[in-house]
């Protein structure tokens, strides 16, 4: 036992360790084979009814316009049976758990998501895969630092590892993974979570890699051609793909503030029926991603053809996530984005005298929209790269991404999606930076426990116990009664002024769960400033140590505590 506490006690520092490592990896594997087995669950009921996975032109006009349709009362099905209580999924409220609840994740919402998000990319809808894998990652990743009864930092360190894996795994992008949990999930760079977020970003992507092979699906993408007389026209593109991508995080915005008041059984028929409408007259704009890059790639395609795709695209996506269907955004952005890429170069070989190449501009397409509607350069910038596997690609992808989002940044005041559907949602994802700050350390690994407990009621002999001893000594009475919880009474020796003499304050400890934070400790002590938290593992009438708020206030000052 005193061995767990130990381990226990390293995790709860914000410190690189090799246990949390050894998590990561564990962690990383199993939400890698979660993920992969929800990609199997979506293939293998694509292919009762298609010819190739998201291969929707090959149904009939009438059914593209169904299935969607059947897809959502198969949705709702499931909802229905948790009560509609637990249908909240994807990207932002991952980000809403990790700040209220340290990346713990409910499992009804986790089953959801799983079952949900299946039968909506099986169905056509118009949502991406890495939203359900974020989900799943880190709800796998979570569950077994619960379990562990790990500490809270832990175990939000985790759960950022977690989505580190599954972004991998579904994408076979382990940078560009470990870039988007820094740059959108937890928005700071620190070494002690860097290191295992990368260790499960190594060891998703090798899992599925193992499994699907190291190919990417984006592999089609010829070696680019683009030169410096290129680069004009490329930020003018990033510059359109910047206002393109204001205009659609401002509408899918629009869709989810006006459709709140509605039950969730119209929103996702609603969603249903613009979807296989636009199906119906569309057929590649459905699905996630692959199916409208390998139209808009295609030869001798029309620019008016390219533009209504484009247009169906859009409308598809911010309906059906708008609207309340589980998945993800990051797929059909990446869609959308090569789509107006791919226009940009028509419109470029039309009004200019230059040579270009389609593909080129579909990846430049591609990276500038999701850097600009996420507000996430970095991540954009390696998921190009890794996608494409270029690194001459880098240059070219910079000019881009950076003129796009100052154009949707500066002259738009375009944010990262994910905030504004926070936002819009009332869901939480800030902390004040004192408590932010705080949430980085496990009580265990400063709580006190140098400590003289006391089985007596009378404070006789409490002042002269403490007199005798030295000062940083800490006396604690238990205080027992019959049909009352248990008590433990902190005895402190205090003055007012450095000449005075020591005064014996008692006060009555909290008690506080072995797994917490000193941003938990904090809430409960902040009002009083005295006194102090007592730390349990499962009994509370067991004190396995004392969290003084003097400790607490030492590391806000000083950054260190005085253990």
């Amino acid at each position: 036992m005193k061995i767990i506490i130990q381990l226990k006690k390293r995790l709860a520092l914000p410190q690189t360790s090799w246990q949390l490592c050894l998590l990561a990896a564990v962690g990383g594997f199993a939400s890698a084979l979660l993920v992969v087995l929800f990609i199997f669950a979506i293939e293998g009921i694509q292919l009762f009814f298609l010819r190739e996975k998201d291969d929707y032109n090959s149904l009939a006009a009438l059914s593209r316009f169904q299935l969607p349709i059947i897809g959502a009362v198969i949705i709702l099905f499931f909802a229905w049976l948790t009560g509609y209580k637990y249908i909240r999924s994807g990207i932002p409220y991952v980000l809403h758990r990790l700040k209220i609840a340290n990346g713990v994740m409910p499992l009804r919402n986790t089953i959801n998501q799983f079952i949900g998000s299946t039968i909506a990319l099986a169905a056509g809808f118009s949502v991406g895969r890495e939203g359900p894998a974020v989900h799943l990652g880190a709800a796998c990743s979570s569950y077994i630092g619960n379990k562990l009864n790990l500490p809270y930092n832990a175990i939000r360190s985790l759960s950022a590892c977690g989505i580190a894996a599954g972004i991998a795994a579904c994408f076979n992008t382990p940078i560009a993974a470990v870039l988007f949990v820094m740059e959108v999930i937890l928005r700071e760079y620190k070494v002690h979570i860097f290191i295992p977020v990368m260790i499960a970003a190594i060891v998703g992507s090798m899992t599925t890699s193992s499994i699907f092979g190291v190919n990417h699906e984006f592999g089609y993408f010829s070696a680019i051609t683009l030169t410096r007389d290129h680069y004009l026209i490329l930020a003018l593109l990033g510059i359109a793909l910047g206002v393109i991508a204001f205009a659609f995080n401002r509408y899918l915005i629009l869709v989810i503030k006006h459709s709140a008041r509605f039950h969730i059984v119209p929103r996702i028929l609603t969603a249903a029926f613009i979807t296989g409408a636009l199906g119906y007259a569309v057929p590649y704009a459905m699905g996630t991603d692959l199916s409208a890059i390998n139209f808009s790639l295609q030869d001798n395609v029309e620019l008016q053809l390219l533009l209504g795709l484009l247009l169906a695209k859009m409308i598809m996506t911010i309906m059906a996530l708008g609207l309340g269907i589980p998945g993800g955004i990051i797929g059909p952005i990446l869609g959308i984005g090569a789509i107006a890429g791919t226009c940009g170069s028509m419109m470029a070989m039309h009004f200019m005298t230059v040579d270009i190449t389609a593909s080129d501009f579909a990846l430049m397409g591609m990276a500038g929209f999701m850097a600009a509607t996420l507000n996430a350069p970095l991540a954009a910038l390696l998921c190009v790269v890794e996608l494409s596997n270029q690194i001459e690609i880098i240059i070219p992808a910079m000019i881009v991404i950076t003129s796009a989002c100052i154009a949707s940044g500066q002259f738009f005041g375009n944010r990262s999606i994910f905030i504004m559907q926070l936002e819009v949602q009332g869901l939480a994802y800030r902390r004040p930076p004192i408590e932010k700050s705080l949430q980085r350390i496990g009580v265990l690994g400063v709580m006190e426990e140098n400590i003289t407990l006391l089985q007596q009621t009378h404070d006789d002999g409490i002042a002269e116990l403490i007199s005798n001893q030295t000062i940083h000594q800490h006396v604690i009475c238990q205080v027992t009664q019959a049909d009352a919880p248990t008590e433990f009474i902190f005895y402190q020796a205090s003055k007012a002024k450095i000449d005075d003499e020591y005064k014996i304050e008692k006060h009555t400890l909290i008690p506080l769960n072995s797994q917490s934070t000193l941003a938990e400790a904090y809430l409960l002590l902040v009002k009083k400033r005295v006194g102090g938290v007592y730390i349990y593992h499962e009994n509370p009438n067991v004190i396995m140590g004392i969290i003084p708020f003097d400790t607490i206030r030492s590391y806000l000052l000083k950054g260190k505590t005085n253990s």
